[in-house]
C-alpha cells in the first residue's frame, strides 16, 4: 500500500535528518489530509487505488495516533508537574510563615519559609512528590499515629501538627515504632515530633499535647487534611463533627484485634461523615478500645501505611481516594475488601456541609 510506505518514509526521513519534533509531526499531518482528501474527492481514482485504503480507514489510523500522542503528552505534562518545586501554596493551604495556633508550641525545626529546595531535599525526592506547602494534622501518636507520622514526614509533608496527651508506657512499644524504650514516660507527641524531625529534618512539626474536641474547627481549618488515629468512638465523633464544621477532608482508620478498616470522610465533597455510617456510638464492650480488646502488633502497620497513603493521595488529588468508600483489611485470613458508603440527607452532623 503506497500510502503507509509514504507515511512510513516520511517518519524515516524526519529521523534520519533529525527534524524538529513539531515540524515531523506537520509533514506527516499534511501527508495524511491530502490522502484523505483525495479519497474524499476522487476515491474511484487510480491514484487512490494506488495508495490503498479507504477515507474511513485512514481517518480510523489517524484518530488512533492522534490519542497516542495526546496520551503521551499529558504524561509529559504530569511529570513537569511533578519535578518542578512547589514555590507557591496550594489552593487552600496556609502561608508558610502563618503562626501556630495560640495554644500550640512553636514547630520543631520549622524551615525558613524563603529557602530554595537545596540539593539534600532534591536527593531526597528524586522518586517521590515534594509536598512542603501542604498541612496535616494527626490526631492521636499510638499505634495508628506512628506509622502515619513517619510516612508523612518521610514524603515531604511540610507542615505537620499531632494532637495527643498521653505519654509512652511499655505497653506501646508493642506496636507504636514511632517511640524508643529509653522514651517512656515522655509525651508521646514530643517524642514522636522528635522522631520525625530526626527522619526529616526539612519538615515543621508542632506537638500539641492536648485532646482534640468538637470545639477545634478553627484548628481544624488551618490545615489541609486531618488524620484520625485515635481508638474510641467519642474522639472519633469529636473529631468527625469539628472536621465537618471546617469542610476539611478527614481520613479515618480503626483497628482490633486482626481487623481495620481505613475511609476517607469528606462531606464537603460529596462523601459520607462519620455520623452517617455510625449514628449511634457502639454498645459498651462491642466496640472495645485496643487495650482492652488487644490488636496483633503488625497490624497498626499495616492499616497505618494504608491511612498514610490515602492522606498523600488526598492532598495531593492522585489516584482514587476512598471518598464513599471503606476498605476492610482482614489480617488473620490475608484477605481485604471494599464496600461502598453513602451520604445520609438526615444526617445531624453534615446535611449542611454541601
Amino acid at each position: 500500500m503506497l500510502g503507509l510506505w509514504l507515511i512510513v518514509g516520511l517518519g524515516v526521513l524526519a529521523w534520519i535528518i533529525e527534524m524538529p519534533r513539531r515540524q515531523a509531526t506537520a509533514m506527516i499531518a499534511g501527508a495524511w489530509l491530502g490522502i484523505v482528501a483525495l479519497h474524499a474527492i476522487a476515491p474511484a481514482s487510480g491514484l487512490a487505488a494506488r495508495i490503498g485504503g479507504s477515507r474511513g480507514g485512514w481517518l480510523l489510523a489517524g484518530g488512533l495516533v492522534a490519542l497516542i500522542l495526546l496520551y503521551r503528552a499529558g504524561l509529559r505534562h504530569l511529570r513537569a508537574r511533578a519535578a518542578a518545586p512547589l514555590d507557591r501554596p496550594a489552593p487552600g493551604a496556609a502561608p508558610l510563615d502563618a503562626p501556630a495556633p495560640l495554644d500550640a508550641p512553636a514547630p520543631l525545626n520549622a524551615p525558613a519559609p524563603d529557602d530554595d529546595i537545596g540539593d539534600a531535599e532534591l536527593e531526597r525526592y528524586a522518586r517521590h512528590i515534594v509536598l512542603r506547602e501542604i498541612g496535616g494534622l494527626v490526631v492521636g501518636a499510638g499505634g495508628l499515629g506512628a506509622p502515619v507520622c513517619l510516612y508523612l514526614a518521610a514524603a515531604g509533608v511540610g507542615r505537620i501538627t499531632l494532637a495527643d496527651d498521653d505519654r509512652v508506657s511499655l505497653s506501646n512499644l508493642q506496636r507504636q515504632v514511632i517511640f524508643r524504650s529509653d522514651q517512656r514516660g515522655q509525651g508521646k507527641v514530643q517524642a514522636a515530633a522528635a522522631a520525625m524531625t530526626a527522619l526529616n529534618p526539612h519538615v515543621a512539626v508542632t506537638p500539641l499535647p492536648r485532646r482534640i474536641t468538637q470545639e477545634d474547627t478553627t484548628l481544624f481549618a488551618d490545615h489541609d487534611l486531618i488524620v484520625d488515629g485515635t481508638d474510641s468512638f467519642a474522639a472519633r465523633e469529636a473529631i468527625n463533627r469539628a472536621a465537618t464544621a471546617a469542610r476539611i477532608p478527614l481520613v479515618s482508620g480503626a483497628i482490633a484485634q486482626w481487623e481495620g478498616q481505613v475511609t476517607l470522610y469528606d462531606p464537603a465533597r460529596g462523601g459520607p461523615c462519620l455520623t452517617c455510617l455510625f449514628p449511634a456510638a457502639p454498645a459498651p464492650g462491642l466496640a472495645p478500645a485496643c487495650a482492652e480488646a488487644g490488636v496483633v502488633g503488625a497490624l497498626p502497620g499495616v492499616i497505618g501505611s494504608l491511612m498514610a497513603l490515602e492522606a498523600i493521595k488526598a492532598i495531593t488529588g492522585a489516584g482514587d481516594a476512598l471518598r464513599g468508600r471503606m476498605l476492610i483489611f482482614d489480617g488473620l485470613h490475608g484477605e481485604t475488601r471494599t464496600i461502598r458508603t453513602a451520604r445520609r440527607k438526615d444526617c445531624p452532623v453534615c446535611k449542611d456541609a454541601r
